[in-house]
């Protein structure tokens, strides 16, 4: 089936739904940081009182602690305290991971990896097409072993491991890693790549089927490409699966449903004041196909704005479960020192008003998931049981079309 660990990384971006308008808001941000936090702190909280705790950690706490480390702590602090379970500090350098993520582009190998929590060994899961580990040979079931001297097992968590691994385009990492127990080790030079959002084919001759993982800054090119190229290869209907979307952000979705429906609202947002954004699709271009959306209680955020506008105007039919229920928008934004917060700014409406927080979406089809296959068979579209269903609903509305 679709992999529902894909989830976990789809929901990191779910929850960062921002535009550039907030960041205009905020822009003076930063002023306000300067003047409220220089040495009077927050009201309430005794600066002495820090301190002291900073000298009992030192003195007692069986490991040391660094100030920034410190300093990290209290600012995460700050933002647990609301009653936000998306609102977040990222330092420096947690925002430039971010962010990287985020635009959908990064200086590495070209590999997808996994840390075993029992071995600590980091595993190749996939390679990248034309990838530069891809060149010098590197195999998905490949155990990286080190990366310029760091071990993998030395790392607690895959993310500090990968951090040795990605870096600037141009420059080379070296690998040691075990194939079938052999060990060798091999230079690799960082290119630029492309985190792929979109995954399609042709079902069935001439339906299309176009797998939706995030919405990120390059998701709207790769739709685009992706559904230009199903028509030319003479599409007459579409399934879009979101099943494990877990959102992304807010412009990029809006900006593949202005190419996918016709002139009017795809969705608004409105903050505590009462303010509003209101976001629309204009006349110069839409897709007249047949439409079925798949989704299931992971679809979340973006994707359930994806899957609200297609459901307003009537434009195609919505098939699984019902969705996650995330309908509001956080904000990320920037401080001074390049660090960042992030908290939930708005609520969003779909284009007919309704607001979708911790309701979700019902398909117009309510269909568990089933595998058609057998238990040892490798996943394939046409034994997914909401997928042969999205084809029969597609076949119907192409014959009445």
């Amino acid at each position: 089936m679709y992999d529902k660990k894909t989830y976990r990384k789809g929901v990191l971006k779910g929850v960062l739904i921002t535009t550039l308008v907030f960041l205009l808001i905020f822009c003076g941000i930063g002023i306000f940081y300067i003047r409220s936090f220089g040495n009077s702190g927050i009201a309430g909280v005794s600066l002495s009182k820090l301190k002291y705790m900073e000298e009992i950690i030192n003195r007692y706490y069986y490991k040391d602690v660094t100030e920034a480390d410190e300093a990290t702590g209290i600012y995460k602090g700050l933002m647990a305290s609301l009653d936000d379970k998306y609102a977040d500090y990222y330092n420096r350098e947690e925002y430039e991971k971010l962010m990287e993520e985020l635009g959908g582009s990064f200086g590495g190998i070209g590999a997808t990896l996994s840390k075993d929590a029992d071995t600590g060994n980091v595993v190749i899961k996939s390679i990248y097409e034309g990838s530069p580990a891809e060149k010098v040979g590197l195999k998905a079931g490949d155990i990286l072993l080190a990366a310029d001297g760091v071990n993998a097992v030395d790392c607690e968590t895959l993310d500090e491991f990968v951090s040795n691994v990605r870096g600037e385009v141009g420059t080379e990492v070296k690998l040691l890693y075990s194939r079938d127990g052999v060990e060798a080790t091999v230079n690799v030079v960082r290119d630029n790549i492309e985190i792929k959002s979109i995954r399609y084919e042709m079902l069935e001759g001439d339906i299309g089927y176009v797998y939706i993982a995030d919405f990120s800054e390059n998701t709207a090119a790769q739709f685009k490409a992706a559904m230009e190229d199903l028509q030319s290869q003479g599409m007459k209907g579409v399934i879009f699966d979101l099943r494990t979307n877990g959102g992304g952000l807010l412009d990029s979705v809006t900006e593949i449903l202005d190419y996918l429906l016709p002139e009017g609202t795809t969705v608004y947002i409105e903050d505590k004041d009462g303010q509003k954004q209101v976001f629309e699709s204009d006349a110069e271009h839409f897709v007249d196909l047949p439409m079925t959306v798949l989704t299931s209680e992971y679809t979340a955020s973006a994707s359930e704005i994806f899957a609200g506008a297609i459901r307003d105007y009537n434009y195609g039919t919505l098939i699984g479960t019902k969705t996650f229920g995330k309908g509001i928008v956080q904000s990320t934004i920037t401080l001074p020192d390049g660090s960042a917060m992030k908290l939930t700014t708005a609520r969003y409406f779909t284009p007919k008003g309704e607001c979708i927080h911790e309701v979700g979406i019902e398909p117009d089809i309510n269909l568990e998931y089933e595998f058609m296959g057998k238990a040892d068979e490798e996943y394939d579209e046409l034994l997914d049981n909401q997928v042969l269903k999205a084809i029969e609903v597609l076949r119907n509305d192409i014959s009445n079309k």
